[in-house]
């Protein structure tokens, strides 16, 4: 959520009006994030979120629109995109796609307890389970495929160590993908970028997720595996924090219990998550895009995570026939 494309109260005014909103009254640029521009956006009728999309276009956005959406009517708490008067959830502004989201209340838990875990887990099954009738259809677009494309233009910036440790891993991950194992896993559309803060509190209560826009299409473990990641680590380690795993996976798996396939599979797809991000913050390090208030997240983090999950073997799932 950095600040691409540079957005005024001025430039509103008119566009304002196709939406039932009333006029803007306050407009605030968030720096943090490296994919979208993003505004805080306060109205005569409330607060929400204004996006500008850099890099999806009008044709790939209405999967993540409509798939906020459909989970937003299920009772998923995420933000729910406001139409136009012609019922259009996407529209141009300065020349590119831009949407309303209306704003969640709370604020980020940037040191989650077990008990954010927990909460995490549930609400995270619970939003799997409610997308599994979702119509549209989008592979996850930072998947193996990205991976073999984007490898080549960041290995001449990497020591000879994490050059060899990066094309390990997409040779390691791409055999498991092509194995007996991977194609039995349960699927649908996945959130794929649920970090912490992408995620909001009040107390301990959450109260809602955003920022989808990485979503589509994949192994619901691969979600499970990049929220742990995440929110259950020592962040100067990247190691897993065992109170933190067990409290995610058990309320998760409250809801929906894991197969066998999938207890198999939960190391693999741990390095899976761990390698994704590692790559995407090497792309976004050593291959830049212009923008304001633009930080790239250091790459070292994720190096640090996926080495350890190769190295430690990973928490049991506890498979529940």
């Amino acid at each position: 959520m950095a600040v691409f494309t540079a957005v005024t109260l001025d430039d509103l005014t008119q566009w304002m009006e196709q939406f039932p909103l009333g006029q803007a009254v306050a407009l605030q640029g968030i720096a943090s994030g490296i994919e979208n521009s993003n505004f805080f956006l306060t109205t005569e009728r409330g607060e929400y979120v204004l996006t500008v999309f850099e890099n999806l276009d009008f044709d790939q956005l209405p999967f993540y629109v409509h798939l906020m959406r459909h989970l937003a009517e299920r009772g998923i708490p995420v933000p729910a995109p406001v139409a136009n008067a012609a019922g259009d959830l996407v529209v141009a502004l300065h020349g590119k796609p831009a949407a309303i989201v209306s704003k969640l209340e709370g604020s980020s838990q940037m040191d989650p307890q077990p008990v954010h875990c927990a909460a995490m887990g549930a609400m995270l099954a619970r939003m799997h389970l409610a997308a599994l009738d979702f119509p549209l259809h989008q592979p996850n677009l930072r998947g193996l495929d990205w991976w073999q494309a984007t490898m080549p233009q960041v290995l001449p910036y990497l020591s000879p160590g994490n050059a060899e440790l990066l094309r390990s891993e997409v040779a390691f991950q791409a055999a498991f993908a092509a194995g007996e194992t991977y194609p039995q896993l349960q699927r649908g559309p996945v959130h794929a970028d649920l970090f912490r803060n992408n995620v909001m509190f009040v107390g301990e209560r959450l109260t809602g997720c955003f920022d989808f826009y990485f979503a589509g299409v994949d192994a619901w473990l691969f979600d499970l595996a990049v929220t742990v990641n995440d929110w259950c680590i020592d962040l100067a380690s990247g190691a897993l924090d065992t109170a933190r795993v067990d409290a995610l996976l058990d309320a998760y798996r409250a809801v929906r219990p894991f197969t066998g396939a999938e207890e198999a599979s939960w190391q693999p797809m741990l390095r899976a998550a761990a390698l994704r991000f590692w790559l995407s913050r090497l792309y976004d390090f050593y291959v830049p895009r212009a923008a304001e208030m633009l930080t790239p997240h250091d790459p070292t983090h994720f190096e640090r995570i996926l080495r350890d999950r190769i190295a430690t073997p990973a928490p049991r799932l506890a498979h529940q026939e």
